[in-house]
């Protein structure tokens, strides 16, 4: 079982210079649907799960399959694996869940207009939900997202030592066809993978691998119809494992609302 990843995130308001390319950059394009075959449109796609779940494996392996494959034509899938905290009073308590991610979900479940919050759930670009371990339920919303207008939002990523890294992220002003008059700006820290043996709970006894898991979600800034946004920022690495992270910039509606764009870029030792 891997350590915690602490990350200090300092905004930075002008471009870092003298920085070198050491990380290898792998932003997602934003673009429109009905381009050629090498423009994707990014769709997000959240899972929210917990190590203390039973039903939650199948979900789990769902969207590692997602994340590796790329299914969709046409469709870019930037997936994230959100770890609610409400599973740890039944014997095991997930390493990388959070109270921070138990609220999104309820933020969410409010948007949808649910009774209540459940695992696995997966959200499609914040405009879909469904239990996450539906595969045919998941391809329909991805289709559906793909079709949908989205703002331009990029990231890249460059270093100059091995401890740090500066992420730029930029933002076009919100184009009439997303619908909104503004959109909040997060930056999404996550692992590529992790996973854990675990000894209790629904779970106990089993090896369980994940993919892209939220370590921090943070809001940096807000674009809208006249404004685009564009800004720097160091990220303090303390933490030997900093080869295992992706970086992603999503664009997003107030209040866990529709996501309108998001790119992503990898982090490579």
């Amino acid at each position: 079982m891997r350590a915690s990843l602490t990350i200090t995130i300092l905004v930075a308001f002008s471009i870092v210079g003298g920085v070198s390319a050491r990380y290898i950059q792998a932003a997602s394009p934003a673009s429109g649907p009905g381009g050629d075959n090498t423009s994707r449109t990014p769709v997000l796609i959240e899972l929210f799960t917990s190590e203390g779940c039973s039903s939650c494996p199948p979900a789990d392996a769902l969207l590692e399959k997602l994340d590796r494959s790329q299914p969709v034509t046409g469709a870019d899938l930037i997936v994230l694996s959100e770890h609610v905290d409400y599973w740890n009073d039944t014997g095991w308590k997930d390493p990388y869940s959070s109270h921070e991610y138990s609220r999104r979900q309820s933020e969410y479940a409010a948007q949808f207009r649910l009774g209540s919050i459940y695992t696995p759930q997966m959200v499609v670009d914040g405009h879909f939900e469904f239990v996450g371990s539906d595969e045919r339920r998941a391809s329909q919303a991805i289709k559906e997202a793909a079709k949908a207008s989205k703002a331009h939002v990029s990231i890249s990523l460059s270093s100059s030592d091995a401890e740090a890294t500066t992420v730029h992220v930029e933002a076009e002003p919100l184009p009439s066809t997303v619908g909104t008059q503004s959109a909040d700006i997060f930056l999404a820290i996550a692992d590529n993978s992790d996973e854990s043996q675990v000894s209790g709970g629904e779970n106990a006894g089993r090896r369980l691998q994940h993919v892209a898991v939220l370590r921090k979600l943070v809001r940096i800034g807000a674009v809208d119809a006249s404004t685009g946004f564009s800004r720097d920022l160091n990220l303090d690495l303390k933490s030997e494992h900093h080869g295992n992270l992706r970086v992603v910039a999503i664009v997003q509606e107030p209040e866990a609302g529709r996501v309108l764009g998001a790119s992503l870029a990898r982090l490579s030792n």
